[in-house]
């Protein structure tokens, strides 16, 4: 098996070129990146239903690296999939998949996704159906932080006493590995010097005695960080310090509605704080946001989050990082080493139920949904103001913090380190498919495994009892007319027709069978014997030339 599983790709997935870039495209093109300097002169594989999506691939891969050679594994070619070894997929929904599986084996290859956010309904409905998708032991959902791992299992525990009350306790349960690997980061790109951070304060009109502190990502107050504990902190550090305070925002508003909730906010609750917004989604901004900055701030507050890339990226940059100890923020920042985590608070269970009741419902959105939760997360302004002065009046022990960040980022969340990581599961998955394969009770499963599901049946099967009669080997066919060839060949290119290129018989099948028949009435059986072509073909084949009435079935009086 390759060391680099095939990738499941559409564009959405991994450009960055998004106008409303998310976290997870910021991830997906990170990870690309990752999976070609990892490729060890492999190919790389686009695994997709679209010729126009592996086309992007390729240009994505070629752009990375020239020399990287990307190649097209069609969404039908399970047995080039097969080969592989493991697909990867760029989120939790292994359902789909599992269930096309089935066509090859459920023991052909081994799925590996990843989550992003667990709070809306897709993702939480992605992660539930693990239990009745048919997803094996040798499949995996790599849960991006602790925080993730443990709003999995819950979901999957609830889910499992409803299916127990609905069938009974004996139900047997098979669900696929849930290793935690952090999102990496390619740390040379926020290797910054001396000359660096003097040439992005330049160029952001920063002078060398503002302390700069600095938020990046989405500048949405409803679904990243409410910035109000964020403005309220600054103007009271600035007040405490009497130091020259600028707060620096690189990222994007989903709308100018948001944008001037933003802007006003910092008028109004940091007016003795210079506030700077930058758009995030241009390269150049974003780079002289990282350099430029003294301190780094995140104090997400939302159920959405589940990892948050910022602070390592901070880390990277040797800035000294300021959070809130929320989510995936608790793996990553080392409390009184990289930086601060500050305190956080929310209501116990049962109290957001209400929220939750008018989200099924759909009498609020999702964006309602996160923006009415968040609205009750809070956190310690005390220990928030504190570790914000102790920073801005302590130069030595932003280095210090900032230089401990650094290591940590390289050493342990950079893609070298994250990316193997990846290839030893994929290999880990193998070994258990493969060992699983040779146990006498997974032979014995195989007897009576399902070759497809039960939702995705061929259709001749699901709709049998449509028809009169079922066309079958005993059926006989006979001509209409003695210029069947030709006429075909027309037929073949008229619009009514060409639309089902795939079902239209070649012209040398067709030619076959019009031989064999010339002035008789056989059967399909004998008709396939005669011309020497497999019984199926023969019936799909002779099907279409019945639809154009080239040919007609004799029925029975």
């Amino acid at each position: 098996m390759s060391h680099n599983a095939a990738i499941l790709f559409e564009p959405d997935a991994y450009l960055l070129s998004q106008p409303k870039l998310m976290g997870r495209q910021a991830a997906g093109n990170s990870f690309l990146r990752a999976a070609i300097a990892a490729r060890n002169e492999q190919p790389l594989y686009a695994y997709t239903p679209n010729q126009k999506s592996a086309e992007v691939f390729s240009q994505m891969v070629k752009a990375i690296e020239s020399k990287a050679v990307a190649q097209w594994i069609p969404a039908h070619r399970l047995d080039l999939l097969t080969q592989i070894g493991a697909l990867y997929m760029p989120g939790p929904g292994l359902g789909d998949a599992a269930k096309l599986r089935l066509r090859a084996g459920s023991e052909a290859y081994s799925l590996v996704g990843v989550t992003h956010t667990t709070a809306s309904h897709l993702a939480m409905d992605s992660i539930i159906s693990l239990l009745s998708a048919p997803v094996m032991p040798w499949d995996a959902l790599i849960c991006t932080s602790t925080a993730v791992f443990e709003t999995v299992k819950l979901l999957l525990n609830a889910e499992i006493e409803t299916l127990r009350w609905r069938f009974g306790s004996q139900i047997q349960i098979t669900l696929p590995q849930f290793p935690v690997i952090p999102l990496g980061i390619h740390s040379d790109d926020f290797d910054f010097n001396a000359d660096n951070r003097a040439a992005a304060r330049a160029a952001l009109n920063i002078t060398e005695d503002e302390i700069v502190f600095v938020f990046v990502g989405r500048l949405s107050f409803h679904a990243k960080a409410h910035p109000h504990a964020m403005y309220l902190a600054a103007q009271e550090v600035a007040k405490k310090t009497g130091k020259k305070i600028t707060l620096l925002q690189c990222g994007w508003f989903g709308n100018e509605a948001i944008k001037a909730s933003f802007v006003d906010g910092a008028a109004q609750f940091c007016p003795d704080v210079r506030a700077i917004f930058v758009d995030g989604r241009v390269p150049e901004f974003a780079q002289q946001s990282w350099a430029g900055a003294d301190i780094f701030i995140s104090l997400s507050d939302n159920v959405q989050e589940t990892f948050g890339i910022t602070p390592i990226e901070a880390m990277a940059a040797g800035l000294p990082v300021v959070v809130s100890d929320w989510n995936g923020y608790k793996d990553t920042v080392r409390d009184g080493v990289d930086g601060f985590r500050i305190p956080t608070f929310m209501p116990p269970p049962n109290l957001g139920e209400n929220f939750a009741k008018m989200h099924e419902a759909k009498t609020i959105t999702y964006d309602i949904y996160c923006g009415l939760s968040c609205q009750t997360i809070s956190i310690s302004m005390e220990s928030l103001i504190e570790k914000l002065t102790l920073l801005v009046e302590n130069s030595e022990l932003r280095q210090k913090m900032g230089m401990a960040g650094k290591n940590r980022a390289r050493t342990e969340f950079d893609w070298r380190v994250i990316y193997p990581q990846y290839q030893s599961l994929y290999t880990h998955l193998e070994s258990v498919r493969l060992s699983t394969k040779q146990t006498e009770t997974w032979q014995k499963s195989l007897q009576v495994a399902p070759t497809v599901a039960a939702n995705r049946l061929d259709p001749f099967y699901s709709f049998r009892h449509y028809p009169t009669h079922l066309i079958q080997p005993e059926t006989a066919v006979f001509l209409t007319a003695t210029n069947t060839l030709e006429t075909y060949k027309l037929l073949s290119k008229n619009p009514l027709f060409n639309y089902a290129g795939q079902v239209l018989p070649n012209v040398a099948i067709v030619e076959k069978i019009v031989r064999e028949l010339n002035t008789k009435t056989v059967s399909l059986k004998e008709l396939s014997q005669q011309s020497n072509i497999e019984l199926a073909e023969t019936v799909l084949a002779v099907a279409v030339l019945v639809k154009m009435d080239l040919m007609r079935f004799k029925t029975a009086p």
